[in-house]
């Protein structure tokens, strides 16, 4: 349902990439949760979110409605009541002693909840007085994960020095040095991304249609984004996921990342029920990349032009990454899931799949329909068997209205698949947040547990390598 104001011609139309996320099957809300060191003082936030540059974006102050033919458009309103917007819960949220579970409790129920009202702005910001945390619920129409993250840092300031904003970690360029490649190197280089690219497409492909992985003990499918939900953290150390990566040459922190999420699923399926799979079973997940010509968090400035290359918005394509089954016994080096891992990741990032997921998406959209894109969108995801995020968060400390934050985290509404993942780095340290389909995985605690053992083994691993 969109508001009950009425479009005009200013009204500007929704991307079709927002118009995806608008849709009952696909409706997602994005989840940022900080955790603050002192008493939460509920004016201070409210006066900051009023003079934040959040307000002047008009994302944020913007109506979704529907003109005459049903599409939907962000029409600006005038006003913005704050009380509507900033929901203030003194009370405990769950009857748990733990913070930490209550919290993750109440951002699982928020995950199969009813969603955003669309009669002011679709956002809200949830003070959790009683657990010293605030959870912004964002509506994924509005941008994906790198828009948000780069928007919430411009208002916010780093603890060691509050007249600083935070540092942006933009990543290593995706642009290639061509002067150290020879006519041989670059024609190569084609010819592999023709290929990979091929490949990868065909298999996109497929996955919209019929294809679709084996039934294990995580599997999800048609229907299970309205199971009840469980969530847990599992915690890592970024200088824990540095110090492994140096073990493998060439290797980056996503590679150690899906490393650790290859070994802990396996070492997770062996723990439901051992020796039921075969070796080498397919287990594909869903990622998002950032199609941006600049990597990792935008200055916000570069975020608000239109032109630029950076622009706001849901600017991701999606790749199928698939890790494959490995008995944790008969496979004792950890270091091979991080090496099939890379291996993999690296033939991703010499195809067009990203791009062509996301042009094929606005082709969809736009010629389509939205009916046409909600299910072959959904398709994939009932044919695959979990999600994964990594965003980028400040590399030092920050505060929100002088209240130091103690950790960041993210998470989203629920999918198809049974298990999704939102890791957030935060100050050298890295949170993934778990949200899993109750009712199929009912243990998420010990899910989290495997990801940090498999870390852990992964760098005495590393250690070992570097000793010798």
């Amino acid at each position: 349902m969109g508001s009950s104001a009425p479009a005009t011609d200013s009204d500007e139309p929704i991307t079709p990439a927002g118009r995806l996320f608008l849709q009952p099957q696909l409706n997602q809300i994005i989840h940022c949760v900080m955790g603050f060191k002192n008493p939460i003082d509920v004016e201070s936030i409210k006066s900051q979110v009023k003079s934040s540059l959040m307000l002047t974006h008009p994302r944020f102050s913007s109506l979704m409605v529907r003109d005459s033919h049903g599409r939907e458009r962000w029409h600006k309103t005038t006003h913005i009541d704050l009380d509507r917007h900033v929901i203030v819960l003194h009370d405990p949220v769950s009857s748990s002693g733990d913070h930490e579970t209550a919290v993750n409790d109440y951002l699982a129920d928020l995950s199969t909840g009813s969603g955003l009202p669309t009669d002011k702005p679709m956002w809200e910001f949830h003070l959790l007085i009683a657990h010293n945390v605030g959870i912004f619920r964002i509506h994924h129409a509005l941008g994906d994960g790198i828009s948000l993250m780069s928007m919430f840092l411009a208002s916010c300031r780093r603890a060691d020095d509050e007249g600083k904003l935070p540092t942006l970690a933009s990543g290593k360029s995706k642009g290639v040095n061509k002067n150290k490649k020879g006519l041989l190197g670059l024609v190569c280089g084609f010819v592999a991304m023709v290929w990979f690219s091929l490949v990868f497409v065909v298999e996109f492909v497929l996955r919209c249609l019929w294809v679709c992985d084996r039934k294990t003990e995580i599997s999800g499918g048609d229907g299970v984004e309205l199971w009840p939900r469980k969530l847990a953290s599992a915690k890592f150390r970024i200088q824990d996921m540095k110090h492994v990566k140096k073990a493998i040459p060439n290797a980056t922190i996503n590679d150690v990342l899906f490393g650790v999420i290859s070994l802990g699923i396996s070492r997770y399926l062996d723990h439901r029920k051992p020796n039921a799979l075969p070796e080498g079973v397919q287990i594909t997940g869903v990622a998002m990349t950032n199609l941006r010509e600049q990597p990792g968090l935008q200055e916000l400035s570069d975020l608000m032009r239109s032109n630029s290359g950076s622009s706001w918005g849901n600017k991701f394509g999606m790749l199928l990454l698939p890790i494959y089954y490995h008995n944790s016994k008969s496979n004792a080096d950890p270091l091979a899931y991080l090496k099939r891992s890379k291996v993999m990741i690296d033939k991703k990032k010499q195809s067009v799949e990203g791009h062509f997921s996301y042009k094929i998406g606005l082709f969809v959209m736009t010629y389509l329909g939205p009916k046409v894109a909600t299910w072959l969108n959904y398709r994939i995801l009932c044919n695959t068997s979990f999600t994964i995020s990594n965003i980028l968060g400040p590399q030092e400390e920050i505060t929100v209205g002088g209240n130091p934050i103690t950790y960041l985290r993210a998470s989203s509404s629920s999918l198809p698949h049974a298990l999704t993942m939102h890791m957030v780095s935060y100050a050298e340290r890295a949170d993934m947040q778990i949200l899993v389909a109750k009712d199929i995985i009912p243990d998420p605690a010990f899910l989290a547990k495997c990801f940090e053992e498999a870390l852990l083994d992964m760098k005495e691993a590393a250690a070992a390598i570097t000793e010798t």
